[in-house]
């Protein structure tokens, strides 16, 4: 069965930064992508996120309402939203 997709809206896009709001209704994802730029992610509200890996693995993170944590260029994956309350955060993807 095909899950819902995520919403997401670009709140600020220029030379530097681009900021994109995600929400996830439960059970919510954003499909699978590949990040082109190091990326911060904010939580909105908390976040019970599975996260679909490359080579068919799969993990479970969860993170409070105000959280922040970085990755780098590169990475793949789907996110999910696993927990029964929607989720959101924001994420700003870094161009310089």
């Amino acid at each position: 069965m095909a899950r819902p997709q995520a919403t997401h809206a670009v709140l600020v896009d220029d030379d530097q930064v681009r900021v994109t709001r995600w929400d996830f209704a439960p059970g919510a994802e954003t499909g699978w992508h590949r990040h082109g730029m190091d990326y911060v992610i904010t939580t909105i509200t908390p976040c019970a996120m599975l996260l679909e890996e490359p080579g068919g693995t799969s993990r479970r993170v969860e993170f409070k309402a105000g959280d922040a944590y970085r990755r780098s260029e590169g990475v793949e994956h789907n996110v999910i939203n696993d927990g029964d309350a929607p989720m959101s955060f924001v994420e700003i993807e870094l161009k310089a």
